[in-house]
């Protein structure tokens, strides 16, 4: 099992949206980075947990945990002249941009912030920490994935 950490806007989708949806599965549509493409096309699995994190929010952080309940498959958004996401380079023959499907895992009790984050010396190792990167998608670590789940308020994980 793999671990990773999906950034989302709130305002354009977030944790409270995921609880709604029917259910709580979502297609995590719309990334536009080779890097975190390859990450769901190459190392991605079904089950694999992720940390839903709020981005370009106030204050950005993690609200919760996410699973990977389906592989990665073409991103239908790439190809929709209306969308944001359309790429014309694309087509459904040579698609070039994947998405996953994710499932509400478990809501964190305890919202953990960037800042939070960034002041625990456990982290430090964290992508999403370090200078520069701007990735929708990083992996983590076994170890700062339950440690995490621990500041969140779930001692199981």
């Amino acid at each position: 099992m793999r671990y990773w950490l999906l950034k989302s806007e709130p305002d354009v989708f977030g944790f409270a949206d995921l609880k709604k949806r029917p259910h709580q599965t979502e297609p995590w549509n719309g990334i536009r980075n080779y890097q975190a493409r390859n990450f769901m096309r190459d190392e991605m699995q079904v089950g694999d947990l992720g940390l839903f994190y709020h981005s370009n929010a106030t204050p950005p952080g993690i609200a919760g945990i996410i699973r990977i309940s389906r592989a990665a498959y073409p991103d239908d958004l790439q190809f929709d002249p209306q969308s944001d996401y359309y790429d014309p380079k694309s087509s459904p023959e040579n698609p070039r941009w994947l998405m996953v499907d994710v499932t509400l895992e478990a809501e964190f009790s305890s919202f953990i912030t960037l800042e939070q984050m960034r002041a625990d010396p456990r982290l430090a190792d964290l992508l999403i920490l370090r200078r520069g990167n701007r990735l929708s998608i990083t992996p983590v670590a076994a170890r700062d994935f339950k440690y995490l789940c621990k500041l969140g308020g779930l001692k199981n994980r």
